[in-house]
């Protein structure tokens, strides 16, 4: 599960075929007994006829599980971290960051910074086309350093300026799932 979307989805599902659970998180879901073997096949069924997926090896869940901190970290949370990327989710999955790191890039083909850059710019994005914030502020809320730390990774990964992409007519953002 990568957006909030997908939470309300899996909800619907679990409610609909009477299957208890104590939390839905991106990525994540908490039974609170274990389900039996029909119910988990309908499950199934029901998340593929919404273009979704159970994970249940090991790798892929985790992999799942750094996707969804990442994503809700910059998406969805207006705290700023205490701590950067690396140690928030070693502390929070309770493994080291090389293996972390390692196992995505293995798997995913990309490393879990290029992974927070694409989401960093899609939220920028984002922000950009509310027109709320002025730049230095976007650039704040995103914890980048500078202005111009910001505007060289959106050009390095959109190939536009900040400013060029507020001025378009036609802005395109990506989807959460796509990136």
């Amino acid at each position: 599960m990568v957006s909030l979307r997908c939470k309300l989805v899996i909800k619907e599902i679990l409610t609909q075929l009477e299957i208890p659970y104590q939390r839905i998180d991106l990525g994540e879901v908490l039974m609170t007994q274990p389900v039996d073997h029909e119910k988990v096949a309908l499950f199934k069924t029901r998340l593929l006829s919404y273009g979704l997926e159970l994970i249940d090896d090991k790798k892929a869940v985790l992999i799942s599980q750094i996707k969804g901190i990442i994503i809700e970290m910059i998406h969805y949370s207006e705290d700023e971290p205490e701590k950067n990327f690396s140690a928030y989710l070693s502390d929070k999955l309770c493994y080291n960051y090389t293996y972390l790191s390692n196992l995505f890039s293995e798997i995913q083909g990309s490393t879990i910074e290029q992974f927070i850059i694409l989401h960093k710019i899609e939220r920028a994005k984002e922000l950009i086309i509310y027109n709320e914030l002025n730049l230095t502020e976007i650039a704040w809320k995103l914890h980048y350093s500078s202005v111009a730390h910001l505007s060289n990774q959106f050009k390095k990964i959109t190939g536009l300026t900040p400013s060029f992409f507020k001025s378009m007519a036609n802005k395109k953002r990506d989807s959460l799932e796509n990136l």
